[in-house]
């Protein structure tokens, strides 16, 4: 499966994500990894099965602009309409608080989270994503939410001692998949096996595939 990767800002280094996503099954997975914004083409986007963005709107000191502007957006809109699929992870739901279009694609959008903390992941296990993910706890970033689609399909709740938060949804968008993780920032996260679990689900139910097929 081709997926393309959109990581690294000022706050989430692109490593942690390249080590986590070394843990999944190379020949199930082709990751092409773009950490450098100004390389960004959205005319790409149609290359790829899903999109998996773990990068905030935000800049670094080599780019001169925030990536996610208008146009970029539409981008995003039109790929998921067509069939494409996105996958937000932890930092790919922060700072789009003002893009209002990427945000409604997303169905919500991170708002702010307390000092890294104990966090616990609560799958809801109906969900295909959550098949086999047992609850499990990591010293993480708690990422509270601001969560707009009332119908969205609910994957995974977060807690720790400030709360409870929706940790992770599901919604369609067009002919297009949608689906958000907020857990994500420290390395700890990205090793932990139900959390590389977790993504292995939340790529092939993008993608429409079935994980069973793959052999696993």
């Amino acid at each position: 499966m081709k997926v393309w990767v959109i990581c690294k800002d000022r706050w989430h280094p692109a490593e942690t994500i390249r080590q986590g996503l070394a843990k999944l099954n190379e020949e199930e997975f082709a990751f092409t990894i773009t950490e450098n914004m100004e390389e960004f083409d959205s005319g790409q986007l149609e290359q790829y099965p899903v999109v998996l963005v773990c990068r905030s709107n935000s800049q670094t000191e080599e780019e001169k602009a925030f990536w996610m502007n208008e146009q970029v957006q539409q981008a995003f809109v039109h790929y998921v309409e067509r069939g494409g699929s996105l996958l937000a992870v932890h930092a790919g739901t922060a700072g789009y608080e003002e893009g209002e279009i990427f945000r409604r694609l997303c169905g919500g959008a991170f708002i702010h989270h307390p000092e890294a903390c104990e966090v616990t992941i609560q799958p809801e296990n109906r969900h295909p994503i959550a098949q086999g993910v047992e609850a499990f706890t990591v010293h993480d970033e708690h990422y509270f939410m601001e969560w707009e689609d009332p119908i969205a399909d609910l994957i995974m709740t977060t807690v720790s001692e400030h709360g409870a938060q929706p940790g992770g949804w599901t919604r369609t968008h067009g002919r297009g998949r949608v689906c958000v993780l907020t857990p994500g920032h420290e390395p700890e996260v990205w090793n932990h096996p139900m959390y590389g679990r977790l993504l292995r689900n939340a790529l092939y139910w993008c993608a429409r595939q079935d994980p069973a097929e793959s052999g696993e």
